[in-house]
């Protein structure tokens, strides 16, 4: 089944057509080299495989770049920067906070050059074959020289979505690569899908944008993850270039890798990019942990309270004591994380200002007739959605539940951290943690 077309609009009002399938734990955006037509190209067996064997491990969104394919036709030859936008503009439509970047063939510079502007969106970045430069230069012998270039521009009027250009494409991309390309309905394919993608006129457009697009001056920015996957043949050499100019890149060598994407080894190729995403993703969770002091606090006997005072007088309690928290988090530089029934879990990047906020509350609350019970530990969190998650959690949550009225309990974690800060802790020996393994020592902090 093809999916749905839908429409994103830029900031210049361009509708870009767009396309998403597979329900993965992370988006990849396919930059399609070339001109596209997101429609015709599910009537290709071999490009419907590959997109589909992406959906196996993320949520694939597709796009027809502007001027091309299902989206706005327009009446100037759009630059990369504009091109960018039909990113950003599907990106949002879909949802996507942040996704890697597929580039194919020329589709890898505007990917490029996307990741290298935005890496807050940019999780990150397969170049696949790297074209940063479409023509020859003395230190980029890879492009197209002048003369071929031209030769091969003037003849696109004449044979532009005919028969004869699905031949010649076959040609091009597949001998190259020691493949015959004997292939009638490939030939036919090919020349109805260039109709459908742009007109004679608009290809002469975008070849010339083409030939003076060069990004290599930018690949140095890029920030993001990064990997350059090529073949046996051909653009080794090219892909290491581009490759060595991105700081960490990786090269992926896949011996099924030909010119054209989907007419390599697919197997080779979406198990390379499950391996990248994966990283990708093993990397992230690291970089989302960190060391925090977690807080919790909780009201005293918060039920048979309200049960005497009665909804609306306990409803005002409440409030008082929610203004009073935040207050203090506010004051000590906490990170509310979330109200949990009448008490709060907040993060601190350090453990006194924590313990002090904790003291500051227990002392504020009893001029609302209630008293407020604290509980902390010092350790490595995962940070995911605006919530925290981890042992550290648990532990500071079952020290807040060992506290006593008006007390704020610690664990051994925090009292070796706060030593020499003046905070003055006395001993509660040692306890069993429910669901957390051995023996904690913990500590009160004596009022101040």
């Amino acid at each position: 089944m093809i999916p749905e077309t839908l429409y994103a609009k830029t900031s210049d009002d361009v509708w870009i057509a767009y396309q998403t399938l597979g329900d993965g734990p992370v988006d990849l955006i396919v930059v399609h080299a070339w001109v596209s037509h997101l429609e015709i190209y599910w009537e290709q067996p071999r490009i419907a495989q590959m997109l589909r064997s992406f959906a196996k491990d993320a949520r694939v969104i597709l796009f027809d770049k502007r001027g091309t394919g299902l989206s706005d036709r327009i009446s100037r030859v759009p630059d990369l920067e504009a091109r960018m936008d039909d990113i950003r503009a599907v990106m949002d439509a879909a949802g996507s906070e942040r996704a890697t970047l597929l580039g194919l063939g020329d589709g890898a510079a505007l990917a490029a050059l996307f990741a290298a502007t935005y890496p807050e969106r940019s999780a990150g970045l397969i170049l696949y074959g790297g074209n940063a430069r479409m023509t020859w230069a003395p230190d980029y012998p890879w492009g197209l020289t002048e003369d071929a270039w031209t030769r091969e521009h003037g003849r696109i009027p004449e044979i532009w979505g005919r028969e004869r250009y699905g031949r010649e494409w076959a040609e091009i991309s597949l001998l190259l690569d020691g493949n015959d390309p004997d292939d009638p309905e490939l030939f036919q394919w090919a020349a109805k899908w260039a109709r459908y993608a742009a007109a004679p006129g608009d290809m002469l457009a975008f070849d010339r944008m083409w030939a003076q697009t060069d990004v290599r001056d930018i690949l140095s920015a890029i920030q993001v993850p990064t990997a350059v996957i090529h073949g046996e043949r051909g653009d080794q050499g090219e892909a290491e270039h581009v490759a060595s100019r991105v700081p960490g890149a990786k090269l992926l060598p896949l011996p099924g890798a030909r010119r054209v994407a989907w007419m390599s080894d697919l197997d080779q190729l979406s198990e390379a990019i499950r391996a990248f995403l994966g990283s990708i993703q093993h990397e992230q969770a690291a970089f989302d942990r960190l060391l925090a002091t977690v807080l919790f606090t909780d009201i005293v006997d918060s039920t048979s309270q309200s049960a005497a005072m009665g909804d609306q007088a306990w409803g005002k309690v409440q409030d008082g004591h929610d203004l009073i928290v935040r207050a203090q988090l506010a004051r000590f530089h906490g990170r509310e994380i979330r109200k949990m029934g009448d008490g709060f879990l907040a993060t601190f990047d350090g453990p006194g200002r924590a313990v002090r906020c904790a003291q500051a509350i227990v002392a504020a609350v009893p001029a609302l007739g209630i008293e407020v019970r604290a509980g902390l530990h010092t350790g490595e969190i995962e940070v995911a959605d605006g919530d925290v998650a981890g042992l550290a959690v648990a532990i500071g949550a079952r020290v807040g539940a060992l506290a006593g009225p008006s007390e704020v309990l610690v664990s051994s974690t925090v009292k070796d951290l706060v030593v020499g800060s003046g905070i003055d802790l006395r001993d509660r020996g040692a306890h069993t943690l429910k669901g957390v393994p051995g023996d904690w020592h913990l500590y009160a902090v004596a009022p101040n």
